[in-house]
């Protein structure tokens, strides 16, 4: 029989404790906009003492899983003490004012990690420079974000930004990809629905304020056929100084142009190696649709409990979009 040797340690000074735990281990990871989570309850003893700002590691079969720092502590009669740890990412929440020019977004993770103190890994080059920006009175997640989305409008390419035990990392979905398949066998249950309610978008209009020729230019990308099916379904925004309208018109064209389909596995066979932003093979009959392609995985929740590793994740991918 295969035992599962999860082993999680919390650092107070130079005291490391190895507490006992009780409960479910669970690590919560999102694609955008919110830091990696890890939550357990440990049993409060004579000799276990930890506070706020800890830092928190968790391994799994000798492999490195989970860095971060005790956020909130819970304690109940029965001297259970139930935590909340997040990884670096939470300092991302922080609040500034930034104005930059001239950087790939790379770059700009890697100037605010500095300002602030935090760790930086693997930092792939995304090939697109963002010519000016100003970000005032916003958080470090959504400035960064903001520069992944311009980065994925004007290039089509994807790239996903996730703590690493310890290290901020950036890597396009093409390195995220894993060798793991989720069907039937592997899943214990999924949930699917389609809609054309949100994030689908048959038209797009972009507008540029030219101060030099005095007027305003307008670049279109639209799809008659399925505005002909399901009506206008316009998206609309305005253009920064350096921009291409048209490659952008077209690149968010062919990003929205579609139905949403939204799928969630629950319970599938753990593996520590999938995250949010991870690749999987996914192959299932969903009824209308037979999917047998890569998906982004867009969340994932891992649940340790004794000997069993079982995971849920919410998908996209093709004509999925979480």
């Amino acid at each position: 029989m295969f035992l599962l040797k999860v082993e999680l340690m919390i650092q107070n000074g130079g005291k490391l404790y190895l507490p006992v735990v009780e409960q479910d281990i669970v690590w919560s990871t999102e694609r955008a906009g919110t830091p990696g989570q890890l939550t357990f309850s440990v049993v409060k003893d004579d000799e276990l003492s930890f506070t706020e700002g800890n830092p928190v590691r968790m391994t799994v079969d000798g492999k490195n899983v989970f860095y971060g720092f005790v956020f909130m502590k819970k304690r109940d009669k029965e001297q259970l003490i139930s935590v909340t740890a997040y990884d670096q990412l939470r300092y991302l929440k922080n609040k500034d004012t930034y104005v930059y020019t001239n950087k790939t977004a790379g770059e700009f993770i890697k100037m605010l990690a500095k300002d602030f103190g935090m760790q930086t890994g693997t930092l792939e080059n995304t090939g697109f420079k963002i010519a000016s920006r100003v970000e005032d009175n916003v958080a470090l997640f959504d400035m960064i974000q903001n520069s992944l989305d311009l980065t994925m409008q004007n290039t089509k390419r994807m790239f996903v930004m996730y703590d690493d035990f310890g290290k901020i990392t950036l890597k396009g979905l093409e390195s995220m990809r894993l060798d793991l398949l989720i069907d039937e066998e592997t899943g214990e249950n999924f949930d699917y629905t389609s809609s054309i309610d949100s994030e689908t978008y048959n038209k797009v209009k972009l507008v540029y304020e030219n101060e030099k020729s005095g007027k305003r230019d307008v670049y279109i990308a639209q799809d008659s056929k399925n505005i002909n099916a399901w009506g206008v379904l316009q998206h609309f925004d305005t253009l920064q100084e350096g921009e291409n309208g048209k490659a952008k018109a077209d690149a968010l064209l062919a990003l929205y142009n579609k139905k949403t389909r939204n799928l969630t596995i629950t319970n599938a066979l753990g593996d520590t190696r999938v995250r949010a932003g991870s690749m999987v093979v996914v192959q299932l009959n969903l009824g209308d649709i037979k999917t047998n392609n890569l998906m982004l995985v867009e969340k994932c929740k891992h649940k340790f409990r004794n000997d069993d590793h079982l995971m849920d994740l919410t998908l996209r991918g093709g004509d999925f979009v979480a």
